[in-house]
């Protein structure tokens, strides 16, 4: 059967024309090299240069900030937790402590696999993309993540926006492949062109709607590659489709960058004009009066300190008059380069070599004030199917246990409601400060359990309790030992206030030395005491 996924490409494109149009200004104008034109990536090209780097600068950073508040290098952006209506029918609530437990191992096991692969490289490069064109797609393959730039995908959505269609285009080379080129191609063809061992494929995936799961393939001259046929469940997609900011309607989205495209390019504008300027105002000409009897040639050849004949009037310098035109132009660039950087979060940077959690905190409380609602967004489309695909990926290879998905449901935490377990760590230490001040130490001694307490706290911050906190064995053991301990101490007490009387004094009971002399000769011979 023939496939015709060129036609379907190139039939979706004209929907993403505008869309592109946009995000290529967007790129020229802030980092030119995101998104091109051409979508023969390979070929050698020569990329516009801006006249700032205000934009560059502004992207970087905001990229950077927004990885820091949805992957934070130092805690989860999930968690996993018993759905709360299972709790008291399935499931004891005192088990919920070990639960928690559990599940932070299960976490710090992700979070381990997520930091051993390219996961944060490939996203940082698609929050970059998601800045400047509003869009980015990324495909969790066997070998890592894979990130498709604007140029090189389309899309189709339904009317509630929900993805039906995708289908991308790369150039591979023919040799990996293993497919010669047509006999269509026939001997005029260009062979000595840089794409001559080049074929274009074009993946098509699609919403099965009989079976409700994602299908795909791929196809190099309208033919089905053997082995390219794959599927995946609906909720854990290798394809995420990510967008920066919604329009209803719109296959595709917006990004920040074209929210300020005015500025940017103003902003471009007056420093092109700027450094122009600079440049014609740097150039120094003398002018030689015509009829002066100094020879233009002789000033020219004069050196440093020369002595030659002739009028200062008679030689004069060309200056540019246009020194308030360009403090215009300067208070002007100036006023909107602020504007940029404070859209883009580039203001409030603080450079430390440990990022802690107060400050991924306030980068996300930051970040959801600045942009409103990105963090939904991203949640959405991104953090939920991302997980969701990990999850599936590392329960079929069996690098952690089965988790029940009627029992145990993973929550995203990553944004401005709550930041990891860190959330639940610092409500259970208010909890406990607010009853020991508004009662009284007597109240949280009495009323709160101490282990469980510690064993919620340590949850709470994914710290492994093993052979760090004491069991109740262990517990059990050491009171019992304590209590051996004080008993024999007031035996030896007892012992020591019985040493004191009258009856212990040799001198008061003759008897007494006899006594002793007796036992200590029986110890010392190996012998039992004499029995009374």
């Amino acid at each position: 059967m023939m496939y015709k996924a060129k036609e379907r490409y190139n039939k979706l494109s004209s929907n993403r024309t505008q869309f592109l149009d946009m995000a290529v200004e967007c790129s020229e104008l802030t980092l030119p090299y995101l998104v091109t034109r051409d979508d023969n990536y390979k070929g050698k090209r020569s990329l516009p240069q801006p006249w700032q780097s205000v934009g560059a600068k502004a992207v970087v950073t905001l990229a950077a900030k927004l990885m820091l508040a949805t992957l934070p290098p130092q805690t989860s952006f999930f968690k996993l937790q018993v759905r709360d209506e299972k709790l008291g029918e399935s499931l004891d609530p005192m088990m919920r402590t070990e639960l928690d437990l559990s599940f932070s191992k299960i976490e710090r096991m992700i979070m381990d696999y997520i930091a051993a692969s390219n996961d944060r490289v490939v996203i940082h490069q698609a929050l970059k993309h998601l800045i400047v064109s509003g869009n980015a797609l990324i495909f969790m393959g066997k070998a890592g993540l894979k990130h498709y730039p604007l140029n090189r995908y389309v899309v189709n959505r339904d009317g509630n926006g929900e993805i039906i269609e995708i289908v991308t285009k790369e150039l591979i080379s023919r040799k990996i492949l293993g497919i010669e080129k047509p006999i269509e191609a026939g001997p005029n063809s260009n062979d000595e062109g840089p794409y001559e061992d080049d074929a274009e494929v074009y993946t098509c995936v699609k919403m099965d709607s009989n079976s409700g799961r994602w299908v795909w393939h791929q196809e190099v001259d309208d033919m089905i590659l053997p082995n390219s046929r794959s599927t995946a469940p609906k909720s854990a997609s290798p394809w995420l489709v990510l967008r920066f900011n919604t329009v209803d309607g719109e296959d595709y989205g917006r990004g920040r960058v074209e929210e300020f495209i005015g500025d940017l390019r103003s902003l471009n504008g007056l420093a092109q004009s700027l450094v122009e300027g600079a440049s014609v105002a740097s150039k120094v000409v003398f002018l030689v009066s015509p009829s002066s009897t100094t020879k233009p040639q002789t000033l020219a050849q004069a050196g440093n300190g020369a002595i030659i004949q002739g009028r200062p009037e008679d030689v004069g310098v060309v200056q540019v008059g246009k020194t308030a035109d360009f403090a215009t132009a300067a208070n002007l660039s100036a006023t909107i380069e602020k504007r940029i950087l404070e859209a883009f979060l580039v203001m409030n940077i603080r450079n430390a070599e440990r990022v802690t959690a107060e400050e991924v905190r306030l980068t996300q409380l930051e970040l959801e004030q600045s942009l409103g609602g990105i963090f939904s967004l991203i949640t959405v489309e991104f953090l939920v199917p991302y997980l969701n695909r990990i999850l599936l990926i590392l329960q079929r290879t069996n690098q952690i246990p089965k988790i029940p998905k009627d029992v145990v449901r993973p929550k995203i935490v990553a944004g401005i409601n709550s930041l990891g377990r860190g959330q639940d760590n610092e409500s259970l230490t208010r909890f406990m400060a607010t009853i020991a001040q508004t009662l009284g130490p007597e109240a949280l001694i009495k009323y709160v359990n101490p282990a469980e307490a510690i064993a919620r706290l340590a949850a709470a911050q994914g710290i492994d309790v093993l052979n760090l906190v004491k069991t109740p064995d262990q517990l059990e053991d050491d009171k019992a030992r304590l209590m051996g301990d004080q008993s024999q101490l007031e035996l030896t007490k007892q012992a020591g206030q019985f040493a004191g009387t009258p009856l212990m004094d040799p001198s008061k009971n003759p008897d007494l030395a006899d006594q002793a002399g007796a036992l200590a000769q029986a110890f010392l011979g190996g012998q039992q005491p004499p029995e009374e």
